[in-house]
C-alpha cells in the first residue's frame, strides 16, 4: 500500500507516530473547496488536491486552518508569483494589474 492514502481509508499511524482517529478522517474535508482530502502519512498532511494545499496533523490533530497549510504550488522548479515569469500578474507580463493596457506596446 502506498503512503499516501484517502483520508477516508486511512487510520494507521501518521509520521512522528501519533495517531488520527479514523472516524474524524471519515467526515473532514477541505474548508476551501468541500471536497476529499488525501492523507499522507509520510509527511503527515492531509491534502487538497483541489484547493492545491497540504494541511499539518500536529500530535494527531488536523489543522484546518488555511492560514496553517502549505500551498502545493510552492513546490521547487515550479514558477511562483512573482518571479516574473509569464501571468504571475507582475510587471511586464501582459497580464492584468501590470499598468499595461493590451495592444498599448509597452
Amino acid at each position: 500500500m502506498s503512503d499516501t492514502e484517502t483520508a477516508a481509508g486511512s487510520g494507521r499511524r501518521p509520521a512522528g507516530g501519533s495517531t488520527v482517529d479514523p472516524k474524524l478522517l471519515e467526515i473532514l474535508v477541505c474548508p476551501v473547496s468541500k471536497r476529499q482530502l488525501v492523507y499522507d502519512r509520510a509527511a503527515g498532511e492531509l491534502i487538497s488536491e483541489t484547493a492545491r494545499l497540504a494541511f499539518p496533523i500536529r500530535d494527531g490533530v488536523p489543522i484546518m486552518l488555511v492560514e496553517e497549510a502549505r500551498s502545493l504550488d510552492d513546490q521547487p522548479g515550479e514558477d511562483h508569483p512573482g518571479d516574473g515569469q509569464p501571468g504571475d500578474g507582475q510587471p511586464g507580463d501582459g497580464q492584468p494589474g501590470d499598468g499595461q493596457q493590451p495592444g498599448d506596446g509597452r
